[in-house]
């Protein structure tokens, strides 16, 4: 039985952080650290005390995840940057409310005796002979212990406390993994019982010593089950600092855990879904889907909404499953102004299929218009009360600009990049996927069944456009970090730019029907060509459903990515193991790279053919490297093997944190189905004749570090997963097993026909039909309950077995 796990963080914003430049203000980032990973950076926001990041992110980690932690740094330009304060949640914290973690927590200062991390090896035995009791501890070796020293290791020594005794273990210069294989025994007088501390320091010539972390063991553990193994490093316990003085942020945080079955348990669950998408929806009350629908709600709609339709995806039949839930949506809307126009479960599974199926396109579409807006930099602004004249003083040779100088300035500007995105919308019919022309279609055969005549004729477009325009293009171009167009945040100029080019986008897409209500009357300027786009829009449209259903190949997608699909690009600094007589800065080269679903190819630039590929059947791990190993930061690995066994490793640097966190997770994604895959690995590099982090002799030696191939960040490229995708639904259908059995297996007039007159004609009855519905609706929560309590049986015997 397989485990899984994935945290959902959203950094939303914080409050009253205190002032750490001369101006009096901060230019305060996010670090979000998983057991003392760094997977995540948010954007520096620039001058304020009250940052607002808005920042979401998936982790899929494994089940033995720790602690969550928070850093906010204020960014300067030169020197080191300064620390705020930090925000550490352990895994009981964030599972202690099963909807996770929503509201302000305080920050704490960032105690360096606090700042433990890594993982110790003991052996320890009791022993007992006549002059009383022998404690023995081996104490084998260290791993990931934090860096205290500034050359980014330490000089790490252990130090074994029982009763009123203790001794210390020699101290290992220059590494965070260091090797002792020391055994100490000490001794205490009969009668006595006391519990087993092991610390570890860093040793300094000067100074005091820096604490690296402990763990103690009660006297009760020592006699019934002696230590044995690795144990993760504790700080010393203290209070901590609640008082509010260095601020707060403001955090969502949900962990997710869960124990997957093999394929065979869902199968019963996978029938009752397929069967669902292919009855009636309109009536449906006792399906699968109907149930779901119901109980979604919240953040957990769009976490099912992107299972679902990878789940349908993977049978080839998420059209019908769109359709099914369209129908359903569209049979209870009164208003055409109020289609799609919720967070519904058919509103969420069709944004998610457009990411899903539509990524590619979006980015053929938007990246050429969203690369000038961050290069180019040109103030635009069109409301006056934003307007700053001192801003926009290089558009104009001629002293301060004024008002209507700036207008028309911004005006031509705007509209030449919204040309630009129009212009590569509309000729983009036959590069969108066919899957998602044919949702389309379906869509507005629905909606026109529906809403049918000259008064709604605008209905079939709008919910066309609602969905492609104001959930997909609009969205892209507000926050194109979100949607991989760009691999930072845009600085506040330049947001704004984005600001004005989306809401000129979801105009074009709302078809103009609001044009000049509101209060953004400023935008009137505009106005002109946002009428003018609509009808190419309208067309382009109608286009894009015309497409011939037969089209459509109907056989199951194995993936989301293709074998030729590049799945992330960009340059490198690469690195092979050890380039003799080169100094270790000159040993990296540049190079364009490309990872497809097949291998990760290199060349001098992206002009250039293909010089050399890495086939990703070899890879067997992806991991970070020590900045110390070639006093470098961003660098990561990748270790190879190729036919004869031998092992490879290539080194990359990437340009900062989140570039190195997003290239780990997409290899660590794409090599995950390899055999073979390394336990432990080298977290440095073999140089002058020894690892440079825990200092061995051979090359060849055991990896010291664990390795990390299931952190990964989940996206729009995470591999179908059937089983995993099933067992979410699963999970969810059983949080509403008592509401079925209320609402039809202990209502008595279920499945009971009314009784009929012996001169009444029968067939003349309303209630027969009725009745008829009523068995089969019984039936089906009949079949679907006991399908949930085979599923719960199974777990709960795989659980048994451990």
């Amino acid at each position: 039985m397989a485990k899984s796990g994935s945290l959902s963080i959203r950094v939303v914003e914080g409050r009253a952080l205190p002032a750490k430049d001369v101006s009096g203000s901060s230019d305060p980032y996010c670090l979000v650290k998983v057991d003392d990973e760094v997977v995540a950076r948010t954007a520096t926001i620039w001058r304020s005390l009250s940052p607002f990041w808005g920042e979401e992110y998936t982790v899929h980690l494994p089940l033995d995840f720790h602690h969550l932690a928070f850093y906010v740094l204020d960014e300067d330009t030169v020197g080191h940057d300064d620390i705020i304060g930090k925000i550490s949640l352990n895994k009981e914290a964030i599972t202690a409310d099963p909807r996770g973690i929503d509201s302000w927590i305080n920050l704490s200062r960032v105690d360096p005796d606090a700042e433990v991390q890594g993982e110790v090896c003991l052996a320890v035995k009791l022993l007992e002979d006549a002059r009383g009791r022998c404690l023995r501890c081996h104490v084998r070796q260290a791993r990931d212990l934090a860096p205290r020293d500034i050359s980014g290791t330490s000089d790490p020594f252990a130090r074994v406390f029982w009763g009123s005794h203790s001794l210390e273990t020699s101290t290992i210069k220059k590494t965070r993994f260091p090797h002792w294989d020391e055994v100490l025994e000490l001794r205490e007088a009969p009668g006595t019982t006391s519990p087993l501390r092991v610390e570890l320091w860093d040793w300094d010539m000067v100074g005091k010593n820096d604490f690296l972390g402990m763990v103690e063991f009660t006297p009760q553990t020592l006699q019934q089950k002696p230590p044995n193994g690795w144990f993760r490093l504790l700080p010393f316990p203290r209070a901590e600092d609640s008082g509010g003085s260095l601020g707060a942020l403001r955090l969502k945080v949900r962990l997710t855990e869960d124990r997957v079955l093999p394929s065979q348990y869902y199968q019963p669950l996978m029938e009752l879904l397929l069967e669902s998408v292919q009855g009636p929806a309109e009536e449906d009350t006792t399906s699968p889907l109907a149930v779901l629908e119901e109980l979604a709600s919240g953040d957990c709609r769009q976490d099912l909404a992107t299972k679902l339709v990878k789940l349908f995806l993977g049978r080839g039949l998420a059209g019908p499953f769109l359709d099914y839930l369209t129908r359903r949506e569209v049979a209870r809307t009164k208003d055409p102004n109020t289609l799609f126009r919720s967070n519904s479960l058919a509103s969420k599974s069709m944004e998610q299929f457009m990411k899903l199926v539509g990524m590619r396109y979006l980015h053929e579409i938007l990246r050429p218009v969203i690369s000038r807006v961050f290069e180019e930099k040109k103030y635009m602004e069109l409301d006056p009360c934003k307007m700053d004249l001192n801003r926009s003083r290089r558009i104009s040779f001629k002293g301060t600009p004024t008002e209507e100088q700036v207008r028309e300035t911004s005006l031509g500007l705007l509209t030449g990049y919204l040309g630009s995105v129009v212009d590569a919308i509309v000729s983009s019919v036959g590069r969108c996927p066919l899957a998602l022309r044919l949702a389309f279609k379906q869509l507005q055969r629905c909606v026109e069944k529906r809403f049918p005549g000259m008064a709604h004729q605008d209905v079939k477009y709008l919910a066309i456009s609602g969905f492609l325009f104001l959930r997909f293009f609009a969205p892209a171009i507000l926050t194109p970090k979100l949607f991989d167009l760009r691999d930072q945040h845009a600085d506040p100029q330049t947001s704004r730019s984005l600001l004005l080019l989306a809401k000129a986008v979801q105009s074009i897409g709302n078809l103009g029907q609001q044009l000049g209500q509101g209060k953004e009357q400023w935008l009137a300027p505009l106005h002109p060509f946002l009428l003018q786009s609509i009808s190419r829009v309208k067309d382009f449209l109608d286009q894009l459903v015309d497409v011939d259903e037969g089209e459509e190949a109907g056989g199951p997608a194995c993936a989301l990515v293709q074998p030729s699909t590049i799945v992330r690009e960009g340059f490198l600094l690469k690195r092979k193991e050890e380039p003799a007589g080169l100094a270790t800065r000159f040993a990296f080269k540049k190079r364009y790279f490309r990872l497809s679903g097949r291998d990760l190819s290199y060349s001098k630039t992206p002009e250039w053919q293909v010089h050399s590929s890495i086939p990703l059947s070899c890879i067997r791990a992806v991991e970070r490297v020590d900045e110390g190993a070639f006093q470098l930061p961003h660098v990561m690995q990748v270790v190879t093997q190729d036919g004869a066994g031998a092992s490879h490793t290539t080194y990359l640097q990437c340009k900062n944190v989140n570039d190195l966190n997003q290239w780990l997770s997409a290899l660590r994604k794409a090599s995950a189905p390899n055999p073979g895959k390394l336990a432990a690995c080298h977290p440095g590099a073999f140089r002058s004749g020894r690892w440079t982090c825990c200092l061995q002799a051979e090359r060849s030696a055991a990896g010291c570090s664990r390795t990390h191939s299931a952190v990964t960040l989940g996206d729009w490229s995470d591999p179908l997963d059937p089983d995993a995708e099933a067992q979410m639904v699963y999970r969810q259908l059983l949080l509403g097993r008592d509401q079925l059995r209320l609402k039809l297996l202990e209502d008595p007039s279920l499945g009971t026909a009314p009784e009929v007159d012996p001169g009444e004609d029968s067939s003349a009855n309303d209630d027969g039909p009725c009745a008829e519905v009523l068995a089969q609706q019984r039936a089906a929560t009949t079949r679907l309950l006991q399908v949930l309590e085979d599923l719960e049986q199974a777990h709960e015997e795989f659980q048994k077995r451990g």
